[in-house]
């Protein structure tokens, strides 16, 4: 049995990742290598990657006003669009079916004070256990589940979409399911990863993860 199932958000519950790379082309004009950095590093902490591309690839020092600017000028960019933006196909079908016998929870590169209010205006207050996002690590907010719930790694799915998803999946311990939707690249190309496109496959694949869950990354 699948007793508790930990979901990343953009990209898994909400088609809302290419919201968050946008805001990263206009925040910085369009810098390939900053837009490419924020990519690579889907899932961080946005003012970890606003410190990395200031000092690493633009070459200026980053100030505490720097980051206090750079984030409400993000939040701005992102806010609305984020809160209008459509579910991934079948994730809200998948978590109003799956809440009546696991434990959801969100962990999430969003800071977590913007995260727990975009999920309450999207509705989904009542469905999640926990909704947990930055400064925390993906590990550690998993590992920190696993501890309050005194479940088993091998009873927890994690789903994410992006390659630090795995890595956190991987340092906590827990199994995996990567959604890689159509006409995107495979972040976990290499990796012996299960993949979803859309949360109805997930959805029609749950059963069966619950007697044979997908490998510990």
């Amino acid at each position: 049995m699948i007793r508790v199932a930990v979901f990343d958000f953009d990209g898994v519950v909400l088609e809302s990742a290419e919201v968050k790379t946008q805001a990263f082309v206009k925040l910085f004009d369009g810098n390939e290598a900053a837009v490419a950095y924020h990519l690579e590093h889907a899932g961080v902490s946005r003012f970890v990657k606003f410190e990395h591309i200031h000092t690493k690839i633009l070459g200026i020092p980053y100030t505490v006003e720097d980051e206090e600017r750079l984030g409400e000028l993000f939040a701005a960019l992102v806010t609305n669009a984020v809160l209008a933006c459509p579910f991934v196909p079948g994730a809200l079908e998948l978590l109003e079916r799956r809440r009546l016998d696991s434990r959801l929870f969100v962990a999430s590169g969003t800071p977590e004070a913007e995260l727990r209010e975009i999920v309450r205006a999207r509705g989904l207050g009542g469905t999640f256990s926990g909704v947990y996002g930055t400064p925390a690590t993906k590990a550690a907010i998993i590992t920190g589940i696993l501890a309050a719930e005194g479940v088993d790694a091998r009873e927890t799915i994690f789903v994410g979409d992006a390659r630090t998803d795995l890595l956190g999946a991987r340092e906590a311990g827990v199994p995996f399911v990567g959604r890689v939707a159509d006409n995107e690249a495979n972040p976990f190309a290499g990796d012996d990863v299960l993949t979803v496109r859309t949360m109805a496959e997930l959805d029609q694949l749950w059963d069966s993860l619950a007697t044979n869950p997908p490998r510990v990354p």
